[in-house]
């Protein structure tokens, strides 16, 4: 069987990477081109899906078709900051953008109820996967994930360090994902870095360190500096399976190369709703400049297409489910 090829979809509002601007999601309406190249090449999409873009009627249209065909997944992407409840942590949550485990643990579960709740009731399809609002993701959130029905998670991004990103003002820092597993697991709830047998299933994003270990022997007070950090990208460079303005199609097809030379069972692919909407982020800010984008898309998922098969994170679930019991099966045989 050919290994997984999994696209996430980070669907959230416009350009959240600013602040003191009002919420928008005209990214919506720009979505379609995306998913039509993904059917294109027999690819399915986790359109992983935050408040504000379920509260968009033509987001709503948009999911329940390709659900219908059968063409993707809508999952859970949870902003802490815009997901009711309400609660304020400090003085202007939406400009500091707290990480979800800042809020007191009832606070917590509310959130996510709220927010599960809302898109199954949306797409009137049970929710089963998630990524967390700026990869912040802990054992409490695991619990409370499982807790509510989840299945999958790919919040965890190997070999990197989110500690330099804080919530509020003195609040709690980003997780450090540096020593995590880099391939499919399922994490103990009680620590997230540590597999168990079975559960919520861990699907970390596909990094390809250079110089790993060198990364983990530095200290860790370079990385809380921005003159660090862009000394740690020289030294000790990490690529993601991510495109932006300097990660172009041959960057990217070298990342898919490296990981068929280590046999991974799958390799996961992530991008930002906002990111394919011209000025929607300040990675692809202008309409040459997704043009330029699509371009290396079509480039990459030519590459890819005949190398591996496309699916959801549900499917790559049961796949993973369908793979123990056949194991068993043969060990019994045996």
């Amino acid at each position: 069987m050919k290994p997984a090829f999994l696209i996430t979809i980070d669907t959230e509002e416009d350009n959240g990477w600013a602040k003191g601007i009002p919420c928008t999601t005209r990214n919506v309406a720009y979505l379609s081109r995306f998913q039509h190249l993904c059917e294109r090449y027999g690819f399915k999409p986790t359109w992983l899906t935050n408040y504000p873009v379920a509260q968009d009627c033509e987001f709503v249209e948009f999911g329940v078709d390709l659900l219908k065909r059968n063409q993707g997944e809508i999952g859970m992407h949870l902003h802490a900051w815009n997901t009711p409840p309400e609660f304020q942590l400090s003085g202007n949550d939406t400009d500091h953008k707290p990480y979800l485990y800042e809020f007191p643990l009832d606070v917590m579960r509310r959130k996510i109820d709220c927010m599960t709740s809302t898109l199954e009731e949306k797409f009137q399809t049970p929710i089963i996967s998630h990524r967390a609002g700026r990869w912040g993701f802990d054992e409490q959130y695991a619990q409370l994930l499982i807790e509510r029905g989840y299945k999958v998670d790919c919040s965890v991004t190997p070999h990197e360090s989110w500690q330099y990103c804080q919530g509020i003002p003195g609040g709690l820092a980003g997780p450090d994902y540096r020593i995590f597993p880099s391939r499919a697991y399922f994490c103990d709830p009680h620590n997230i870095r540590h597999e168990r047998q079975n559960g919520l299933l861990e699907l970390p994003m596909t990094i390809i360190p250079h110089r790993a270990t060198l990364c983990r022997m530095l200290p860790d007070v370079i990385n809380r500096y921005r003159s660090g950090r862009r000394l740690l990208k020289l030294i000790a460079p990490c690529e993601w399976l991510r495109p932006t303005r300097y990660r172009r199609a041959g960057r990217l097809i070298e990342v898919v190369k490296r990981a068929m030379l280590q046999k991974r069972d799958y390799i996961e692919f992530m991008l930002h709703s906002s990111e394919l909407m011209p000025g929607g982020s300040p990675t692809f800010p202008s309409a040459s400049s997704i043009e330029r984008l699509y371009d290396d898309l079509e480039q990459l998922f030519e590459y890819i297409h005949s190398r591996f098969q496309g699916a959801t994170l549900a499917e790559y679930r049961n796949r993973v489910l369908e793979s123990r019991t056949c194991n068993r099966e043969e060990m019994l045989v045996s």
